[in-house]
């Protein structure tokens, strides 16, 4: 009972009636703001491990970011993460944070494919590809359909076969190893069909694409038109739920 009990102290009520509205741990990092504080931008773009930060004026690229929390750590007054996990959206530029600048990430519902909206409004399967993944973001993405996000309740769920889906999730830098067999499982999919990019790796090739990297294959995201970006180091199940509701859901 103790257990019990020090878990409900620690992690609440895990069930989360609405996921639109539920509230994350104060120790999540989401989206960040960018003050207008003046700092040594040489520096702060050099502390990046992953090259999501320039300068004149400040910017972060979610695409790229880890959101590892060094630039926070070392800078505090200059930029700050909160628990906003509302950040996919359907159009790269979005992700850019900039200087000055403390607004939510929306998707451009002009942008959004109107099959899209008609077809997947109150069913969507999707197969989930890990592409050399490290299996956060495939975690996370599993979680979401357990009984604390309990995603299904919207009728959006994983399935195992392309030819059941109406769209797929790649997560991973995606490596030459698993380009083509990306490219058959879009092709698997049948039309319509939707073309989802999760976490940092998928959506920009992360850390192993910050130099020339003859592993990785990414023509994928050059040939497909992605409809929905999830960012995150992982993607946070929320932001996950939130993203593909979104996508199907706006008006």
């Amino acid at each position: 009972m103790s257990n019990r009990l020090s878990i409900l102290f620690h992690q609440g009520k895990q069930y989360i009636p609405d996921p639109t509205k539920a509230k994350v741990p104060g120790i999540f990092r989401g989206r960040p703001v960018i003050s207008t504080e003046k700092v040594d931008e040489d520096e702060l773009v050099a502390l990046c491990p992953c090259r999501a930060i320039a300068k004149g004026p400040v910017s972060i690229d979610l695409g790229k970011c880890a959101f590892c929390g060094e630039c926070a750590r070392k800078y505090p007054g200059k930029i700050r993460f909160t628990d906003d996990y509302k950040m996919a959206t359907n159009r790269r530029e979005l992700l850019i944070v900039k200087e000055g600048e403390d607004k939510p990430i929306t998707l451009d519902k002009d942008a959004i494919r109107p099959e899209i909206k008609g077809i997947f409004k109150h069913s969507l399967k999707l197969r989930q590809v890990s592409a050399a993944g490290d299996n956060s973001c495939e975690w996370e993405l599993g979680a979401t359909s357990n009984v604390n996000f309990d995603m299904g309740r919207y009728g959006i769920e994983f399935v195992a076969s392309p030819r059941h889906a109406d769209g797929v999730v790649v997560t991973g830098p995606i490596s030459a190893h698993m380009a083509e067999a990306l490219d058959i499982c879009l092709e698997s999919v049948p039309e319509p069909r939707i073309s989802v990019l999760a976490g940092t790796d998928a959506i920009s090739g992360g850390v192993f694409a910050l130099e020339e990297n003859t592993a990785l294959d990414r023509h994928y995201v050059d040939k497909v038109h992605t409809d929905l970006y999830l960012p995150g180091n992982p993607c946070h199940p929320l932001t996950v739920i939130n993203g593909l509701l979104d996508l199907t859901r706006n008006k």
